[in-house]
């Protein structure tokens, strides 16, 4: 019988993770590097849940089988290809409660002889971990900074010298404003995109400073978790300075390959709160490919919803100039605004 593990040991633990619950349920949300090995499809299993409310457990089990039968096969191959990768340790399986499906492919792997570990109580029991997970206290710090600053980029060159960081905007593949989706990928649900966050704070656990991005509770569509959110309003914002036209310069880097089709119909969601004259001289300048001026149309807007948001905040600034990123973190660190989470990294020659 294979070993059921509470959610902490069970992410630990090596080898292969696999859900086995619907491509659908895979992607409203996921455990982080996870590989979906489905049981049922979405029609299958709505079916036999259909079966188990109308006609009870017998009715909805018997069906199962039915469908799963010609398919078994297969899948004991799939569930011996992921042994074989995971190099000899157990597979780490579940599905949404701990219960018929990941039995059913525990048992056809105990058939196998495959080591296997299953997740106590499921996907649901590690939903309940990664929500609690935001509850901690968090010793978190806020880089804050004007649009066009640079904030991510810093922050992950602080993270490359050692700084502990957790890259909001990256985890929802949006820069966090009208503009912030152009040319990204999809975003992941607000669901999956807690999980991420999860992964990523548990990984920083003991650090003595956790450096995150000033945002508003929305980054897109993805939702900071409530947990997090009260932490970050209440937590400490170092504010990077930088000159207007390095803004300008660097917003153009960012979004002057971007469709102008695109650029406009997101000035168009914000037209309301730039005003008329604004968005008419900022749709104007896209038409021409006049990105500065287009973007010096929208900076006020933005600059002041930023310095509304950091009301309430112990705020300190540091004036960067044009200073580049890795040059600037290495004078974040060097004036101990920043601490790394562990020693130095090496440079090697």
């Amino acid at each position: 019988m294979a070993d059921s593990l509470p959610t902490d040991t069970f992410l630990g633990s090596g080898g292969a993770l696999l859900d086995v619950r619907t491509p659908a349920e895979f992607r409203q949300g996921h455990i982080p590097g996870a590989a979906n090995l489905p049981l049922f499809s979405d029609g299958e299993r709505a079916e036999v849940g259909t079966l188990y409310k109308q006609q009870g457990r017998q009715a909805a089990v018997l069906k199962g089988l039915a469908l799963l039968g010609p398919r078994m096969e297969a899948l004991a191959a799939e569930l011996v290809a992921w042994s074989e990768r995971s190099a000899g340790a157990p597979l780490r399986l579940h599905c949404w409660r701990g219960g018929m499906r990941s039995g059913s492919v525990a048992w056809l792997a105990e058939q196998l002889e495959l080591p296997l570990l299953l997740l106590q109580g499921g996907y649901k029991s590690y939903r309940r971990w990664v929500l609690e997970l935001f509850e901690r206290p968090w010793p978190v710090r806020l880089l804050g900074g004007r649009t066009g600053s640079g904030k991510t980029e810093l922050l992950l060159a602080l993270q490359g010298l050692g700084a502990a960081v957790v890259d909001l905007e990256g985890l929802a593949h949006h820069r966090g404003s009208s503009f912030g989706g152009l040319g990204l990928p999809e975003q992941p649900s607000s669901e999956h995109y807690e999980n991420e966050l999860a992964a990523a704070l548990a990984l920083l656990a003991g650090a003595e400073q956790i450096w995150l991005e000033a945002e508003s509770a929305m980054v897109g569509r993805c939702r900071i978790p409530a947990g997090l959110w009260r932490q970050m309003k209440a937590a400490p914002v170092l504010a990077v300075e930088r000159p207007l036209e390095q803004r300008v310069a660097h917003l153009v880097a960012i979004y002057g390959a971007q469709d102008p089709l695109a650029l406009a119909e997101a000035t168009q969601r914000i037209a309301k709160r730039l005003g008329p004259q604004r968005t008419a001289l900022a749709l104007e300048a896209i038409e021409q490919g006049d990105w500065a001026t287009a973007c010096r149309q929208m900076l006020d807007y933005y600059d002041r919803c930023y310095d509304h948001d950091l009301d309430g905040h112990a705020c300190s600034a540091v004036d960067l100039g044009d200073l580049a990123a890795p040059e600037a973190a290495h004078r974040l660190l060097a004036e101990g605004l920043v601490q790394r989470a562990g020693p130095e990294p090496q440079e090697w020659a």
